[in-house]
């Protein structure tokens, strides 16, 4: 994060684009939470936005499965693929439980979405990583920070959630998201992490409390390519860069909103 303002994120928020779409997100974000079946069903629009949510986080990951396919298995041990699958179902169940810790103390919230993650407790698993580890990640193939550059990140991160400030949710869910796919911090699964931590802000500032809005979607449909190009952006520090990943991050959660409308609308036609 190459920014040097008293409060470094809310000084993002005033990159050029970047207040458009924090105000066509906020927007976007007011029209499907006044959809007239919130009112009654909200809790299948969460649920089904989580199955969702999840479906694309896996799909980024490598395990692009159909989301009939998610919703009708029941053994995520098989395979990979399957294995991935079952971590971000349980990213986006465990999200959720998390959300009052994370103001408090982000890195524990961290370690315990990796544990989530593998699903089994390893000598690596719910740590940063050491030196010489290797990291499965091979969607990101940026060089890989030191041990220690990750530990002092991911310390300044974390003081920068703990302080809060004046930047708004998708900002901080932006740096959140990239910083930690930057760090790749843990030696699996921190691409899942990073999704689950951006849904964590997004639902916690309050920007979508009853986490309806999967960016996970929209950053599946619009696709690995265009997640990397978005991705270089922000680790380049530039402020074009910056900018450049922030709108990306906006335009997944305008069509997680999307996504969740097309499911308050079948709802309401009484065809889901």
């Amino acid at each position: 994060m190459s920014t040097h303002a008293s409060d470094p994120l809310a000084a993002l928020g005033s990159l050029p684009g970047v207040a458009d779409s924090v105000d066509s997100v906020r927007k976007a974000v007011d029209r499907v939470y006044g959809h007239r079946v919130m009112r009654r069903r909200s809790n299948e629009i969460t649920s089904e936005a989580a199955l969702r949510g999840a479906r694309g986080s896996a799909a980024l990951a490598g395990a692009d499965w159909a989301l009939e396919e998610v919703r009708r298995r029941t053994d995520f041990s098989a395979d990979p693929e399957a294995r991935t699958v079952g971590a971000a179902l349980r990213l986006s169940a465990e999200g959720g439980q998390l959300l009052s810790i994370w103001r408090q103390s982000p890195l524990r919230v961290l370690a315990r979405l990796h544990l989530v993650a593998e699903g089994e407790p390893l000598d690596s698993t719910g740590r940063p990583r050491q030196a010489g580890e290797p990291v499965d990640e091979p969607l990101i193939e940026a060089p890989l920070p030191t041990p220690a550059e990750v530990s002092g990140r991911l310390d300044g991160l974390a003081e920068l959630i703990i302080a809060g400030g004046e930047a708004p949710a998708l900002v901080t869910a932006a740096v959140v998201h990239g910083e930690l796919l930057a760090l790749r911090p843990f030696t699996t699964h921190n691409g899942l992490i990073a999704r689950a931590a951006e849904r964590i802000v997004l639902v916690g500032s309050g920007l979508d409390p009853k986490s309806i809005c999967p960016a996970e979607v929209g950053h599946a449909e619009l696709g690995r390519e265009a997640y990397l190009a978005a991705f270089e952006g922000y680790i380049s520090g530039t402020a074009e860069g910056m900018a450049a990943w922030i709108t990306h991050c906006g335009r997944a959660v305008e069509l997680g909103v999307r996504e969740s409308t097309a499911v308050c609308e079948a709802l309401q036609r009484g065809a889901a």
